[in-house]
Parts: structure tokens; sequence; C-alpha cells
């Protein structure tokens, strides 16, 4: 299993359009970036490829790493930069099959697979698939686990990717705070590779309008706010589900400089062989 970060940052990415904050000009500087969200899983096995997420930044991130088009695709949630680069495979895919959870959002009145059909009704070669949480489906040779996490209002899904010749396994966090619920951990748990969002570092929370949650036993928050978790929630996560090893996406610009390139936070590009 190939995993290739194609897109590592949050809903504005880093540089962030128009910021000179001095975490943006870092990375102008390094030459360093983080698109939104998007991540690339290759079965070299059965040479198909599985893309998590739809990025608006997919024209780019295709243009600029070494991986094929994908077979098939999953979506974690609704928020635009997980699923409005969906619009890019028109003319570039004769078929894809998308797979959504199929749960209702008490919110919308309609699943993440519904809310892309109605969003995309005019993309006639793809094929929506409802898959229910916690039930495992075959995308691309590779078994593949929805799971609930916590990202008000909306419903969001982690997953959990095995090969199931290899054993190879890769969990993906989502969009979450720290309170992932016990049964959807169980089903991430013992990655060999985890990625964990982590918007902010903890000392940020105190800019929040309602601060921090989910305390370590020092008071240190694990969540940013009530959608999102900390560098050091998604540190904390990665140890309490063993994960062989813990990478953080899903980052903004609000790291201080001296921080937002430093070991776990990940960088679009990153290649890892499972």
């Amino acid at each position: 299993m190939r995993v290739t970060l194609l897109g590592t940052g949050d809903t504005t990415g880093t540089p962030t359009v128009g910021c000179d904050c001095e975490t943006c000009l870092a990375a102008r500087e390094r030459g360093i970036e983080r698109t939104r969200f998007s991540v690339h899983v290759e079965n070299e096995r059965t040479g198909e490829s599985l893309l998590v997420d739809f990025s608006p930044d997919f024209r780019h991130q295709f243009l600029t790493r070494d991986v094929p088009l994908p077979d098939e695709a999953l979506v974690t949630h609704i928020h635009f930069d997980h699923l409005d680069g969906l619009g890019n495979v028109y003319r570039l895919l004769d078929d894809l099959a998308v797979h959504a959870a199929d749960e209702v959002d008490p919110v919308t009145g309609e699943s993440v697979a519904d809310a892309i059909r109605s969003k995309f009704a005019y993309l006639d070669r793809i094929s929506v698939e409802d898959q229910t949480p916690f039930e495992s489906f075959r995308a691309c040779g590779l078994d593949v686990t929805f799971v609930p996490v916590v990202h008000p209002p909306l419903v969001c899904y982690g997953v959990a990717i095995e090969d199931p010749e290899t054993g190879a396994k890769l969990s993906l966090s989502g969009d979450s705070t720290y309170a992932i619920p016990e049964e959807s951990r169980d089903v991430l748990r013992d990655p060999d590779l985890l990625l964990a969002e982590a918007i902010v570092p903890a000392s940020v929370c105190e800019y929040h309008p309602i601060g921090g949650d989910d305390h370590d036993e020092n008071g240190v928050a694990r969540t940013f706010g009530t959608k999102h978790m900390t560098r050091e929630g998604a540190i904390a996560l990665g140890e309490e589900l063993n994960a062989g090893e813990t990478r953080l996406v899903h980052v903004a610009h609000f790291y201080p400089a001296d921080e937002a390139f430093e070991e776990p936070l990940a960088v679009d590009g990153e290649v890892y062989e499972l």
C-alpha cells in the first residue's frame, strides 16, 4: 500500500491567499505548501488507486505529484475543502465509484452520499455508492470502513483502510475533536500509519471564543473549540490507537512559524510504503 499525502492543509491552506503572517512567509521562502486535504492510496498489488476526499486543489495536486488518477474514491464529509474538487473529474475519467456514508444527517436531512448525488448530479460518469458506517466494504482491492467521528454540526467520518493480503493498515481520523467514540477508535486502532487532523497547537485555544476541550491531566486542550483536534490531541490519539507512525494533517497557518514545519506535522508530497 503506497500512501501519498496530496493535501495536508485546512480550509484555507498554507500559504493562505493574501496572508503575510510569519508562517505563510516562511512557507513561501521554503517552497513548502499545504493544500486542502486529500490522500492518495495505491494498491500496488492490483495497480488500482483510491482517493480519500476531493480537495479543491485536485488539479494542482495531480499535476505536481507522481500518482495516477483514482479508480475509486471516498468522501468523509460534505465541507467544501473535502468535496468540491470532485467536479475536477469531469472529462478526466469515464467512470468513478465514489463511496460515502448512508447515515442521514439530522441537520441536513440527507446522508453524505445523498448530498454528493444532489450537488454533482451533472457528473453522469460518477456512481455514488452508499456505505453503512462500521460495515467494511471492498474498494480497489482494499478493505475500507467508515466510522463516525465528532465534527459538529455535520456528520463526519474517519476511515480505516486495510490490505486483506498483507495486513498493512492506514487509519484517518477525519475532521474531528479528540472525543472520537470508543467503537470508532476500535476500528481505527493499530494502524501502521495514522493521519490525524491537528488544526492548531493547544496554545492557540486561548484565542478561540470558547477555548479548548478534552483536557489532559495537565490541563492541555486536546480539542480546539468544538470541531477540531489540537496538535497535542492528535499526538495523544496516535498513542492511544497504538499507531506505528502518526502524521498530523489538516494543519492551519495559525501555528507559530518556528513550530509550523516541525515533526510530526506533515507537508504535501510525503509518501509512505505500508
